[in-house]
């Protein structure tokens, strides 16, 4: 049985459930699976170059240089979103799960230390063996929130969270333009969200449901499956887990153009809109939405009949079905790979 460390920040947001979701498969897979969390003194520490993160980490949690020398504990470590230097002595070999976006220069001076890059995204595979990593697909999964009994209604749902890059701010300013538009929801985590003008037609929620705290799940589930229409403008988009959610609810979709986005979300089954300007970051590209193709797109939407909806709707769970049936196989060709 393989012992696999999965090293992350447990930031209660995607990062969080990129862990949940990642454990359950390896377990799948025959590992014993081991967590170590990185508070704010392991972000700082990972900014430091060289042994001086080592030898600086504190002694209560990792007993001192000793314990940096002595035989790996782990056959495998796992890396979130950026590569962690004082975990790496811990195991045998060092893969990282990264977010390209959130790859900064402190992780990429450092990639020639990592045995492997699992990708989630063949955007990020193509980013990583452009570097001359050795990289493999693990793809993407997320929880299954699909309620039959909630009647869905004709009406938007926008799951900013905590997401700088959702183009939340852009989509509240078209909407107010646009009052004869159904209702549009906005959830926001309080950290990013600012306050806008009233709208008839905008429900702007500023708080956070914590999917662990049931009554919070409850809600969610709730508003994932009454909203017919997901509007998810992301810019970019590591594992994309709002998008794979509206997929498991049969939502009608629409998302930009763009990758990764667009390996989510496909023509068959939700709307993609083209956009209308790009930048990099770190190592992914940020797109914009073009605000005339996003109010074409929402008009289209609220012009499909019953029919049109239901076969977008059946096309989304399809997809959503066969990414969640391939998604431990994915990971364990991978896990395979990364061991040997």
């Amino acid at each position: 049985m393989a012992s696999v460390n999965l090293v992350y920040r447990d930031n209660g947001f995607g990062l969080s459930r990129d862990f949940r979701l990642l454990a359950g498969a390896l377990r799948h897979n025959g590992c014993e699976v081991y967590a170590t969390r990185i508070d704010a003194r392991g972000e700082r520490r990972r900014r430091r170059r060289g042994i001086a993160a080592c030898l600086q980490a504190p002694r209560s949690l990792f007993g001192g240089l000793q314990r940096h020398l002595a035989a790996p504990r782990f056959d495998l470590n796992i890396m979130f979103e950026h590569l962690w230097p004082e975990q790496r002595p811990l195991a045998q070999r060092n893969a990282v799960l990264p977010n390209p976006e959130w790859f900064d220069r402190h992780d990429q001076r450092r990639l020639h230390s990592i045995d492997a890059v699992w990708a989630k995204s063949r955007d990020a595979l193509d980013i990583f063996q452009a570097l001359g990593c050795s990289a493999q697909l693990v793809g993407f999964h997320s929880e299954d929130r699909l309620d039959r009994d909630i009647p869905r209604q004709r009406q938007f749902l926008h799951l900013a969270g905590g997401s700088r890059t959702k183009g939340t701010r852009r989509l509240l300013a078209l909407w107010r333009r646009h009052p004869e538009w159904p209702l549009l929801t906005v959830l926001q985590h309080p950290s990013e969200a600012i306050e806008t003008p009233a709208a008839a037609n905008i429900d702007h929620r500023i708080g956070y449901l914590d999917p662990r705290r049931p009554e919070a799940l409850h809600e969610l589930v709730r508003l994932q499956n009454s909203h017919q229409f997901h509007v998810c403008t992301s810019e970019t988009d590591a594992w994309g887990h709002y998008l794979v959610e509206a997929l498991g609810v049969g939502a009608v979709t629409l998302t930009v153009d763009a990758p990764p986005m667009n390996e989510r979300i496909t023509p068959e089954c939700g709307l993609l809109v083209p956009y209308a300007r790009r930048e990099p970051m770190a190592l992914a590209t940020r797109y914009y939405f073009d605000e005339q193709a996003l109010e074409d797109t929402v008009n289209h939407a609220l012009s499909l009949d019953t029919r049109a909806l239901r076969q977008i709707s059946d096309n989304a769970r399809d997809c959503f079905e066969r990414n969640r049936d391939a998604f431990n196989h994915r990971v364990g060709l991978a896990l395979q790979r990364s061991l040997r």
